[in-house]
């Protein structure tokens, strides 16, 4: 039976074959969403080594959290950028797993992420999730925890309010834009957790600031901050 699934599989993939979301070049069989020549090229921090490094000093003086780091330098023009435009924008929510399981694959070989209790995606608010469909932070910590085996808590931080979007506001209207509207709806659920919170890109950092200091009203909580890139 698998044999004739396979025969069916590259007769269908002679006139509409898998492509790569970044380069457009034809998949090969091991290979699924992205090509393995594009996950090699594109461009790494490897922040995750070092507990100071360019993004968790970003939160210096904002926010008690234990470590920060992206997996990718994220530029305008890049195939990068056409990744994630097409994990936000195109509906393709296989991006973010495929990248976040490869970013997994490299944060548990860390000891800074070693002692992680759950991953919290940063949420949507639910009229926007419902708009585009999915939240592309949670498939980007479903591929980080096929690596790491926790749970993912999609239940306790919550958005309380549908903020404008925060492509074009400067960094002090980034703060203001999301300031207070991240709430936990239950105290105890994350006390004594150490939590990887994680997102897409990373800019001024806002918005996982206001997502951090809610989960740290919970006693003896601690956050760590997990994107897969940072602007550049």
């Amino acid at each position: 039976m698998s044999k004739i699934f396979n025969i069916l599989s590259d007769f269908v993939n002679l006139f509409y074959p898998d492509i790569c979301l970044a380069c457009g070049d034809k998949l090969l069989k091991n290979e699924s969403v992205i090509c393995t020549k594009c996950i090699y090229n594109l461009p790494k921090t490897n922040f995750h080594l070092e507990k100071i490094n360019p993004v968790s000093q970003l939160f210096w003086g904002r926010v008690n959290i234990e470590n920060a780091t992206s997996y990718y330098f994220y530029h305008k023009g890049s195939k990068f950028q056409k990744l994630i435009h097409r994990l936000k924008y195109s509906g393709n929510k296989e991006v973010g797993f495929e990248l976040g399981k490869h970013f997994g694959s490299v944060l548990i070989t860390s000891e800074l992420y070693k002692n992680i209790d759950a991953i919290i995606p940063v949420p949507l608010h639910p009229k926007r999730e419902k708009k585009r469909g999915y939240n592309q932070s949670y498939w980007i910590a479903l591929g980080i925890n096929e690596i790491f085996k926790v749970e993912i808590d999609t239940k306790t931080l919550y958005r309380s309010i549908a903020t404008e979007t925060q492509t074009k506001k400067s960094r002090f209207e980034r703060w203001e834009n999301v300031d207070s509207i991240f709430k936990t709806r239950d105290n105890t659920t994350l006390k004594n957790k150490h939590v990887l919170l994680v997102d897409d890109v990373l800019t001024t950092g806002a918005t996982l600031e206001a997502c951090a200091n809610s989960i740290l009203e919970t006693e003896n909580a601690k956050v760590s901050i997990a994107t897969l890139a940072v602007a550049r």
